[in-house]
């Protein structure tokens, strides 16, 4: 049995923060019903690339759920979700804050109805605060939130993450929260609210950046590759590309120094600590990539690995793929999708020794399962359904 069985999730997020969320979930055993709007569904089934006429962007963020439809314009459609609400455990949205109360459907109105529901919502600057009614997407928090303008090359112009970090981190933590929230209704009985703020969460794992600028209140800037207080740790220039080295101590240095064939640099007054090092720290780039120059990048990690010291290629996307690390730990798994066929989508992060996570089903199609769910949830006859579907509530 996986950790999350017969936990009930009423999913009515959508594109990226709260299906991440949901996903992870999910691949724990918790029963996802991914409630969407008749005919469009979540916006980003209309997000390429496709695979068909199924978006893949979709398919990799909605694996182990069931879909089904409901419009919550419809009093009958209010109505349903509401008795679907009594007999669920989380309530988890993305929606702009106000909008589910416009619904007749926010916390305070279902909390009346289930007081032992959680109701998750993320959103890009949290339900309270004078920015809680402004839109936000992943750019916009990624740009207030700080993580631009500490990315990208040192002098350059800030620089949006590649992956989509301030929906992806929001995500995360709203995962974080409804489990907090899980157990403490475990110990108590009691449901409560889980208000995630995309903002917030960008400033959460700023990290060093914050400490840095407190301390000695020098705004933090872009510096590249290398860390801003340990060196050498970085991308040095080989031959054919670039190699990251991590010397993360003075003994990792020490032995680098050996290794390079140039032990007169642990004398060096200029890189005798690490203070020292990332003060003198383009003297010290200089030298050490007119070493690194002489050998390719597949030459130098054997020998940075064989002497213990971290190291890396900078690996496209097809190599991480291809990885033998990444396919012993089934990072890359295979299903099999009704329309789209067979795909590849990343695997379970989280490997858990008693009760491990899987990837078994597919993303659904838009309202494969409300048929299912409503018989399943509510034991509606086949008869109360098409009244429903009459009535444009599904």
């Amino acid at each position: 049995m996986k950790p999350l069985a017969g936990l009930v999730v009423l999913d009515l997020s959508r594109v990226l923060a709260g299906p991440y969320a949901s996903m992870m979930l999910a691949d724990f055993g918790a029963n996802i019903i991914k409630i969407e709007p008749p005919k469009v569904g979540d916006d980003s089934r209309a997000f390429g690339p496709f695979i068909g006429k199924e978006s893949a962007y979709y398919m990799s963020l909605n694996r182990n759920k069931r879909s089904m439809t409901l419009n919550l314009k419809e009093q009958a459609a209010k109505d349903l979700f509401k008795e679907m609400v009594k007999k669920a455990d989380v309530v988890l949205e993305n929606y702009r804050p106000g909008t589910m109360e416009k619904f007749g459907l926010g916390y305070e109105d279902l909390q009346k109805i289930n007081p032992k529901i959680i109701y998750a919502a993320c959103s890009g600057f949290g339900h309270t605060g004078p920015y809680m009614d402004k839109p936000a997407y992943d750019i916009i928090v990624q740009a207030m939130g700080g993580i631009m303008s500490i990315t990208g090359p040192e002098n350059g112009d800030p620089t949006r993450v590649g992956a989509s970090v301030g929906d992806i981190t929001a995500g995360l933590f709203a995962t974080v929260g409804v489990l907090l929230a899980v157990y403490h209704r475990e110990r108590t009985g009691e449901g409560q609210k889980v208000d995630v703020g995309m903002l917030d969460c960008q400033v959460a794992i700023l990290e060093n950046a914050i400490s840095r600028y407190l301390v000695n209140g020098v705004i933090p800037k872009p510096l590249g590759n290398r860390h801003p207080s340990i060196t050498p740790f970085e991308s040095f220039t080989a031959k054919d590309g670039y190699v990251i080295v991590g010397a993360g101590n003075d003994r990792l240095w020490e032995k680098l120094c050996s290794l390079l064939e140039r032990p007169d640099l642990i004398h060096d007054a200029r890189f005798a600590t690490n203070a020292l090092r990332t003060q003198n720290v383009k003297e010290l780039k200089v030298i050490l990539d007119s070493v690194f120059k002489n050998k390719t990048i597949d030459a130098w990690l054997g020998f940075l690995e064989e002497a213990g010291i971290p190291c890396a290629p900078i690996n496209t996307v097809d190599k991480v793929i291809n990885d033998p690390q990444i396919k012993a730990r089934d990072m890359i798994v295979d299903l099999k999708h009704p329309v789209a066929g067979e795909m590849k989508v990343p695997g379970v992060p989280i490997k858990l020794s008693k009760t491990p996570g899987a990837v078994e089903t597919p993303a659904p199609l838009l309202g494969q399962h409300t048929e299912e769910i409503l018989s399943e949830v509510l034991g509606f006859s086949k008869e109360q359904i098409a009244q429903l579907q009459a009535k444009g509530a599904i």
